[in-house]
């Protein structure tokens, strides 16, 4: 080394640097590996590298250090990159562009405030009116006079109409009748089990409109039910002389394998299936669709059985207290606006009479459609427990009313929609026959008890068919829920109360 050099030597601040053998000194006499100005380009590269960072952030120059890889500079970087930078491109939780769903927390406050409404409500009710729940006064809805049960013995009545049909496919199942004659027999058997309970509650005096209602009903099911079953015969009756494979098996029948979950339960085929055992068991099955073997649950859970027992007990208790000490109240107040016609006093009363009677629909949705079908069901160890559908996520009329009653749902497409598709009408028109029939239906279980004819069922049915095409042309998702909700809220009110302000009206010449 030149003088000059030893001279400065001394003086000159020595550096931390990082070599190849993995030492961070130079040895005192040796000279630096690279000349001072280019490690001073190094040392500006990294400070710029690191945006800017002061020296007291680092260390004094003795400490800092140069990181010994990539992997440290990027975390580094990553580092500042985190502290300077707080927001991304992104879309609030209640925009619809976000892809948020979870509004379990909002749907527990909407349950929260629906509670605290309706205990409202309550609370007002019984301060108002008092306690008008009276379980005895329920008899005489059913029974004018305890020695006459007109209702009772027209249900009873109703076994001569399940031997007619019985006794006529047996007929037919050995060739004694005609195929003419045997659906003469049926198509006579079917009208006269619409007829005769119907002219039997429009003139007996005694029948009153809650037993008729209830002996209707059970008419109407039986109806349904016979129409299944001579049509699934005549399937049958098809098939054995078309000489098929399986002659003994129905096209509408499952197979043994997937039927039949117990060898208690053998599997029967055609005529086999033509006996009282079966039929009644088809009567009292919690379905409308006639199978030669329908699918059987292995055995009866005990424990099942007397939960679904008790929830028939409480809700059907619990139905009537709320009819009693809700409904009736309200619908006696509002029969003065419908007879003055003030219109903003029945859309008043109407919204008040919308809480409870949606209620009390709910309530007596889960008391028949669960409990006490799932109870049947148990029962007779019948293995077909689908008797609804998510229908509360309805985007649509058609998919509530294609889902909230699976059962007569089956009986439409199985009996009336596919064999009127296969006789060449259009789809269209096929869904308005299925309306038409179920509004005169329900017209005919609410006309009939009580001995007047409004048409404001059949009508509130029909009305479902142009609201099926605006919901479904100009209302998707959420939109077309809340459609079907409120359609569901406000329409049966309004049948409701039309109903009432008739029946007093005309059976005791005055409202009140």
């Amino acid at each position: 080394m030149s003088d000059k050099a030893e001279t400065r030597g001394p003086a000159t601040r020595r550096r931390r640097t990082t070599i190849s053998n993995g030492s961070k000194w130079p040895d005192a006499g040796e000279k630096p590996s690279q000349p001072p100005a280019k490690a001073k380009t190094k040392e500006a590269s990294r400070h710029a590298s690191n945006n800017g960072k002061v020296d007291g952030e680092m260390g004094t120059p003795e400490q800092r250090q140069l990181p010994d890889s990539p992997k440290k500079q990027r975390s580094v970087v990553e580092d500042f990159n985190e502290r300077l930078s707080c927001h991304v491109l992104q879309e609030s939780l209640l925009s619809s562009a976000s892809g948020y769903s979870n509004y379990r927390g909002i749907l527990n406050w909407c349950v929260v405030m629906l509670g605290l409404s309706n205990t409202r409500l309550f609370l007002e009710n019984i301060i108002k009116y008092g306690i008008l729940v009276d379980p005895i006064q329920v008899v005489s809805l059913f029974l004018k006079d305890p020695y006459s049960w007109p209702s009772a013995c027209l249900i009873i009545v109703s076994n001569v109409f399940i031997l007619a049909a019985l006794y006529t496919e047996r007929r037919l199942a050995v060739g004694t009748i005609s195929k003419m004659t045997g659906l003469i027999l049926h198509i006579f058997n079917l009208t006269s089990l619409l007829i005769f309970p119907a002219a039997i509650v429009l003139t007996v005096t005694s029948v009153t409109p809650v037993g008729g209602v209830l002996a209707l009903g059970i008419y109407t099911v039986l109806f349904l039910k016979l129409y299944s079953y001579q049509d699934t015969n005549r399937w049958c009756r098809e098939i054995r002389e078309a000489k098929a494979m399986r002659l003994t098996r129905s096209y509408s029948c499952p197979s043994v394998a997937q039927s039949n979950g117990s060898a208690v339960h053998p599997p029967v085929s055609y005529p086999g299936n033509l006996t009282h055992r079966d039929m009644y068991y088809f009567v009292f099955a919690p379905t409308l669709c006639y199978e030669l073997n329908f699918p059987r649950s292995p055995r009866i859970r005990k424990r099942f059985l007397m939960r679904r027992l008790f929830e028939m007990l409480f809700f059907m208790q619990l139905l009537v207290g709320l009819i009693q000490q809700w409904m009736v109240p309200t619908i006696q107040n509002s029969m003065k606006p419908f007879q003055e016609m003030d219109f903003s006093r029945m859309v008043e009363r109407l919204l008040k009479l919308a809480v409870p009677n949606h209620l009390i629909w709910l309530i007596f949705f889960y008391w028949f459609f669960h409990s006490s079908m799932n109870f049947v069901a148990e029962l007779l160890q019948f293995g077909d427990r689908e008797f609804y559908k998510d229908w509360w996520n309805s985007e649509s009329v058609t998919y509530f009313w294609s889902n909230w009653n699976i059962p007569v749902h089956k009986w439409c497409l199985r009996h009336f929609y596919k064999p009127v598709l296969r006789k060449g009408v259009n789809k269209f028109l096929a869904q308005i026959g299925i309306f038409l029939m179920s509004a005169f239906f329900h017209e005919y279980l609410v006309s009939i008890p009580l001995k007047m004819f409004r048409l404001w069922a059949f009508m509130g049915m029909m009305a479902q068919v142009p609201l099926a095409w605006f919901v479904g042309r100009f209302l998707n998702g959420n939109y077309g829920n809340a459609a079907v909700w409120i359609s569901l809220i406000i329409g049966q009110p309004v049948a409701v109360l039309m109903y009432v302000h008739d029946y007093y009206v005309i059976h005791h010449g005055s409202t009140t």
